[in-house]
């Protein structure tokens, strides 16, 4: 294997590891929820029942 492969590998790993990291902090802190609340409100205003 090539250098430039080599490292094409280990940049898409860490960007792999740093997604899954920022993905379940963002879920401890309870991002899901505010998403899908607002998400939600945009919705039903969108239909003009909010």
């Amino acid at each position: 294997m090539r250098m430039k492969e080599y490292s094409k590998w280990i940049l898409r790993g860490v960007l792999g590891a740093a997604g899954v990291f920022l993905l379940s902090f963002g879920l401890m802190q309870g991002g899901f929820d505010d998403v899908m609340r607002k998400a939600t409100l945009l919705c039903l205003e969108c239909m003009g029942i909010g």
